[in-house]
């Protein structure tokens, strides 16, 4: 992955450390480097219960955050949140409340929600920042313990909202997946950055 750009194009940041996001990214061929924001997301997450307004300001909070150390760089910003119902889903943060998770999500239709936040250069906030929203409608087969036990064991998906990898097998444990941007489920919707960085003067394709 190249690190520069030519002279007439700001710098761009991906504003995370996931290989997901940055293999997404890859693929439309604009050099790039890695950031991570390093926020703290609990007030956000304790202000809010709309899934759709968190995933939003997680997302803009990261942007900011990495764009505040590079004022002259685009920054990409990008949160996922689960939504169960009205219930959020966060990352579970270990493999047995992971199991717990998937049994919940079993069987049953939620939503994976991914914002994304593109900040730049510019002090008119009209300009430099913008952020959407995809929403993905995921429904899980009628799995039962022992094969999701099997299953955390293989992708110790931990750190995943929702308790799993879709970019690994993950996508295996799924009925139907419905979403205009299937690159969105994994992390990071490439049809609306695409479109946003041509606008910018990035190459795309």
């Amino acid at each position: 992955m190249a690190s520069s750009t030519s002279n007439d194009q700001a710098p761009l940041i991906l504003a995370s450390t996931s290989p997901a996001r940055r293999a997404l990214l890859e693929r439309l061929g604009l050099p790039f480097s890695l950031e991570a924001a390093g926020i703290d997301e609990a007030p956000l997450q304790a202000a809010t219960e709309d899934p759709l307004r968190l995933a939003r300001d997680l997302a803009l909070a990261k942007a900011r955050a990495v764009a505040r150390q590079h004022p002259e760089a685009w920054v990409i910003g990008g949160d996922q949140v689960l939504a169960l119902g009205d219930e959020l889903l966060g990352k579970p943060g270990s493999k047995p409340a992971a199991l717990q998770q998937l049994l919940r999500l079993a069987g049953r239709r939620h939503e994976l929600i991914s914002a994304t936040a593109l900040v730049g250069p510019g002090k008119d906030r009209d300009q430099s920042e913008e952020v959407w929203v995809e929403v993905a409608h995921m429904t899980m087969a009628p799995w039962d313990q022992a094969t999701l036990e099997r299953y955390v064991e293989a992708d110790d998906p931990s750190q995943c909202a929702g308790s799993y990898k879709l970019e690994e097998r993950g996508i295996a444990l799924f009925e139907r997946i419905e979403c205009a941007d299937w690159n969105a489920i994994v992390g990071l919707p490439l049809l609306g950055l695409a479109q946003r960085l041509r606008a910018r003067g990035y190459p795309v394709p």
